[in-house]
């Protein structure tokens, strides 16, 4: 049995893909949903677009990659609409290329974002949902489970994710920790990718991709299951996909 309970839900990286389809899906179930990114501009004109449809929904300007930035905002949003019941840590960045390329300013940037930037989101919510309960949701990647060309860094980052997220779940019996691994989506995520001959390789390798709605109902699953079941992980590939 699932529960349609109404909760108040942040997600990071909300400005586009999977982060603001999950906050169009969760909204339309009922839940309070605080949407957090860097341009504020997107989140906006998502929180108006929810609010036309009758959700509720605010946004924050955040960096993940800055501590005291995502307490504000999860500080801010207790505040105003209770605490938070939810983080969906979905905020990435994949800029891939062969390591002989020595992108070092981008493997500290993915460093920063998927791995750091997770474990700030944590910090900011744990205590209070170690107290009262709580669920937080990592977005990592089939590359979580894979290693695939010019992506070693990208996927070490994921791969921390999951150890992150498998640690914390054993460490903890108030809060529910899930891990959604999503295959190729269509997204913006492959837009940072700056190494030429990478770019012409990520096109072939996107051709087959899901929806981002596929995701946004993975995890609104994850979240509608009953406080006492905790859906550890969920990998969310294309039927055609051959990874």
């Amino acid at each position: 049995m699932t529960t349609n309970k109404a909760k108040v839900i942040l997600i990071t990286g909300a400005s586009s893909g999977i982060g603001e389809t999950t906050a169009k899906v969760l909204a339309k179930a009922g839940h309070t949903v605080i949407v957090a990114a860097r341009r504020t501009d997107r989140l906006e004109a998502l929180v108006q677009t929810i609010k036309q449809d009758g959700g509720i929904a605010k946004a924050y300007a955040l960096d993940v990659t800055l501590r005291d930035n995502f307490k504000a905002v999860v500080a801010a949003a207790t505040e105003e609409f209770g605490p938070i019941d939810v983080l969906v840590n979905n905020a990435g960045l994949m800029p891939l290329s062969p390591m002989a390329a020595l992108k070092s300013d981008e493997w500290e940037q993915m460093i920063d974002v998927n791995i750091k930037g997770v474990l700030n989101g944590i910090e900011a919510v744990l205590t209070a949902m170690e107290q009262r309960g709580g669920h937080i949701i990592n977005v990592a990647s089939i590359a979580a489970h894979n290693v695939f060309p010019t992506a070693a860094v990208y996927c070490a980052t994921k791969f921390a994710v999951r150890a992150i997220s498998n640690g914390l779940r054993l460490e903890t019996k108030k809060v529910r920790v899930t891990t959604v691994s999503p295959g190729v989506v269509e997204s913006e995520l492959a837009h940072t990718t700056t190494d030429t001959a990478t770019k012409a390789w990520l096109e072939d390798f996107r051709k087959v991709a899901l929806k981002p709605e596929a995701i946004a109902n993975a995890i609104a699953y994850a979240i509608a299951q009953p406080d006492d079941v905790n859906v550890d992980e969920l990998i969310v590939q294309p039927t055609q996909s051959g990874y």
